[in-house]
């Protein structure tokens, strides 16, 4: 009886938690770059006195959907999308390295660049810097380049490069603000073979499909479970009456 509970009770809770990071997932569908989150079920045995009959349910976040998104043209300069692996590395909150796959770029009126969700970009040595009254273009490898309003192209200025990388994908992690960073903390190597396509975007890499039939396999999951837990209660009573009347 006591295993139809701890089994019925802790699988609905992280049922709704599952069902939870399958609506972050639908959340994010039109979000640039987005990798899926992938969980799964797994039996943990309860260590304590008594029996070991106990089986507890734990939801276990196995991991990322590394597979890359289509790539949208958008015909914008500053729009880019990683062609292939890698990432575009960008400054967080706290000043550190992280890295994402949204490519979509803009120009403060400082001159500095970052993400459209306030990312400073990264270069080669640092955060970029465009000058003022220009016009930029990115490269296939990730160089940025500036030409003055109103001049030739022949007047092209080199000011950067984005710092583009490709760490081992069973060596990165997703942080609570949605950006990537290696397990161990350290700053990924720039990586020459890692390159963009400059006037797209990466589309989110989330099966709207399969994410809305998770959903409705979840809800009868979570229905299924709690019938468990009304059978476990309805059980013990009739126990309980038992032992009244043998008494």
């Amino acid at each position: 009886m006591d295993r139809l509970i701890y089994t019925a009770m802790t699988g609905a809770t992280h049922t709704l938690q599952q069902q939870a990071s399958v609506s972050q997932n639908l959340a994010n569908i039109s979000t640039p770059g987005y990798r899926a989150s992938i969980d799964t079920f797994r039996s943990v045995p309860l260590v304590g006195t008594g029996l070991a009959t106990r089986t507890f349910v734990v939801d276990s976040t196995s991991g990322t959907d590394f597979t890359p998104g289509v790539m949208q043209p958008t015909g914008r300069a500053l729009d880019v999308a990683i062609d292939g692996k890698g990432w575009i590395a960008v400054q967080d909150e706290n000043g550190n390295e992280a890295y994402t796959r949204n490519g979509s770029i803009q120009v403060l009126p400082t001159g500095v660049l970052q993400t459209r969700n306030g990312m400073t970009v990264m270069g080669d040595s640092g955060p970029i810097t465009i000058p003022p009254d220009t016009s930029v273009t990115v490269a296939k490898d990730g160089t940025i380049s500036t030409v003055p309003n109103g001049t030739q192209a022949v007047q092209v200025v080199v000011v950067g490069r984005i710092k583009l990388t490709n760490p081992p994908e069973n060596q990165m992690i997703r942080g609570e603000d949605g950006l990537f960073r290696t397990k161990d903390g350290t700053p990924a190597e720039a990586d020459p073979n890692v390159t963009v396509a400059s006037g797209n975007l990466e589309s989110s890499n989330t099966n709207m499909v399969e994410s809305m039939v998770d959903m409705i396999t979840l809800s009868r999951q979570f229905d299924l479970q709690m019938k468990m837990l009304s059978t476990a209660d309805d059980n013990a009573k009739q126990a309980t009456g038992v032992l009244s009347v043998a008494s």
